[in-house]
């Protein structure tokens, strides 16, 4: 596997960090969860759970191994040190300044490893007057003018139902700096330190919107965006049987497919039309949807390239055939439960494919395994 001499050490809990390791992870990397003894990673403690632990944990933390030390005592830091001499990357999710109060900061670690990728996943970033801020996804998401955009018109904005900050904005980064790092460290023999912020990775996920703004300074209202309610060919339409159907249907080609599918051919020039002209004709769409299921609307577009597709509830997404052939929903072994289902891994490598190896460890299950490793390397130097 690609990553399979690197070693990384994982301080990151709940879900940014812990997405972002779990990448390394899945092609190859050994990825080593640096724990607190008595509480571990908050996630552990979510419900459902599928052991002691929660589905959450299992999903995030597969392919890890967990070594519980207390930061906060001198062995735990002496411990920690020894380990970081042996490790490519160190990942961290606290706020700025924690670990340099612990006393290991990246200054520091560095001396003791020049080698050493430190990055560091949070909120705001390492500068900047809201560094210290807390927050949570909602919060880069007020932040970054995203969330004022998400919503009906005329409606509040909507919280949406996944992270977008903490994976989008922090942990793909994350991972894509640390990789980037590895990169440039073959070339110069030396690690860097990579500052993640998630509200900045949100702003940089803004390229049908922002860019507009800041050519003409004219503010787009929620609900009036080309890809976000704003046209009728590309919405949500609400079926007979209160399903949903939604509606890609940007290019012409698309939009005259769509229109010949629901009898309104004459609906074909209005595909660009005004926004007080788009809002007329997407209720003039809706009513036509809700005369029909969702099954008879997807047979009628079955042979007809309109990008209709139907608004999928969970249960129907993880045994979709598309999804199914992709492997996006695997099963692996599990001690005491039998078998249980995960996400799958959705990087394809052609030569050297992310596996789900083993599931996730209990809180310390390896921190013996790895002292003891640590130990014998002190005791041969």
């Amino acid at each position: 596997m690609v990553l399979t001499s690197i070693r990384v050490l994982d301080l990151t809990r709940l879900l940014p960090g812990p997405y972002c390791t779990m990448l390394l992870a899945d092609f190859g990397a050994e990825v080593i969860k640096i724990e607190d003894p008595k509480i571990g990673d908050y996630a552990r403690m979510y419900e459902p759970k599928l052991d002691e632990d929660s589905a959450l944990f299992h999903s995030l933390n597969r392919n890890k191994k967990s070594v519980c030390l207390d930061l906060k005592t001198e062995e735990g830091k002496h411990n920690f040190i020894k380990m970081v001499e042996n490790a490519d990357i160190v990942v961290e999710s606290f706020r700025p300044g924690v670990m340099e109060r612990l006393g290991l900061g990246y200054q520091t670690l560095k001396l003791v490893n020049p080698r050493l990728i430190y990055c560091a996943v949070t909120g705001y970033g390492q500068t900047g007057p809201y560094k210290d801020f807390p927050g949570h996804d909602i919060n880069y998401l007020s932040f970054a003018g995203l969330l004022n955009l998400m919503g009906e018109k005329d409606g509040k904005p909507i919280v949406p139902s996944t992270q977008i900050a903490d994976i989008g904005g922090g942990a793909l980064p994350a991972a894509v700096g640390i990789l980037l790092a590895l990169f440039e460290r073959e070339r110069s023999g030396k690690g860097q330190f990579v500052d993640i912020s998630m509200l900045d990775g949100v702003i940089s996920w803004l390229q049908t919107i922002l860019p507009n703004y800041l050519a003409d300074s004219v503010t787009t209202k929620r609900g009036e965006q080309m890809l976000s309610g704003g046209l009728a060919a590309y919405s949500i339409y609400e079926t007979k049987d209160a399903r949903f159907l939604s509606v890609g249907a940007l290019e012409e080609k698309f939009w005259q497919a769509f229109c010949h599918g629901i009898g309104r051919s004459d609906f074909i020039p209005r595909i660009l039309a005004p926004p007080h002209e788009q809002h007329r004709l997407k209720y003039e769409i809706q009513t036509i949807i809700y005369q029909k299921t969702l099954a008879e609307w997807m047979e009628i577009f079955e042979n007809k390239e309109a990008c209709v597709t139907p608004v999928l509830t969970l249960e129907e997404m993880t045994s979709d055939p598309q999804i199914m052939a992709r492997e996006m929903i695997q099963s692996m072994k599990h001690e005491t439960l039998g078998t249980i289902k995960q996400i799958g891994i959705p990087i394809k490598l052609s030569e050297t494919p992310g596996v789900i190896r083993f599931i996730a460890p209990k809180l310390g299950e390896h921190t013996e395994e790895i002292l003891k490793e640590v130990n014998a390397a002190r005791k041969k130097v």
